[in-house]
């Protein structure tokens, strides 16, 4: 229900020509206008946050957000709302870049990563979002980040991901701290199976993207 409810409120800001800046109705005027739960817009309301289009500002509520001139961010989220294999490809593209962060951290980490990660994983239970978020920093790639900060925040608000053992962070960290991209990479794969869903004459395999 919230993902149609989302679709709403972003055709209601297109025709109500709200531009950065203006305030969006609250979850109350909402639900009325749109004649759903109040649940279900503000599960929506929360999903376009994650995408970057909207911000909330404590004490005085949501507001429309730039979100620069390429409309990269927007882009996206029109993808992701209007169409219906949304959330296949959502996640294969998440994974795919998910890969191409550790190959390009393994090659660009500095020490102060490394040492940073080690401390990450010897606290229990090990923070997935902050052992990530400093392979993503690593990496040294503004886009890619930013791109994968929309399409985590928006696949969690379909499912969160499951934690990795312990033993596959300290794989993934002896790699990295190895420099080794391949055997990063598969340990990676190992921990989170491949969704690559769409079949086109073959597989996508490791031999498709370099890590050289």
């Amino acid at each position: 229900m919230y993902a149609e409810t989302l679709k709403h409120i972003r055709r209601m800001m297109a025709e109500d020509n709200l531009a950065p800046g203006d305030k969006l109705p609250s979850e109350r005027e909402l639900a009325e206008r749109l004649g759903v739960g109040r649940s279900s817009v503000r599960e929506a309301l929360r999903a376009l946050e994650f995408l970057g289009l909207i911000e909330t500002r404590r004490g005085e509520g949501r507001y429309r957000r730039e979100v620069g001139s390429h409309q990269l961010i927007d882009l996206l989220a029109m993808f992701l709302l209007e169409n219906e294999r949304a959330k296949a490809d959502l996640a294969e593209t998440k994974w795919l870049i998910e890969r191409l962060l550790l190959a390009l951290a393994c090659r660009r980490r500095s020490a102060e990563d490394v040492d940073e990660l080690k401390k990450i994983v010897r606290q229990k239970p090990i923070d997935f979002a902050r052992f990530f978020e400093t392979v993503v920093e690593a990496a040294g790639n503004v886009l890619l980040a930013r791109i994968w900060r929309v399409l985590s925040g928006f696949a969690a608000s379909f499912a969160p991901e499951p934690p990795l053992a312990d033993a596959g962070y300290e794989q993934l960290l002896a790699a990295l701290e190895r420099q080794d991209p391949a055997e990063t990479v598969a340990v990676w794969e190992a921990q989170r199976p491949s969704p690559l869903s769409k079949q086109a004459g073959h597989r996508l395999t490791n031999n498709d993207v370099h890590f050289r």
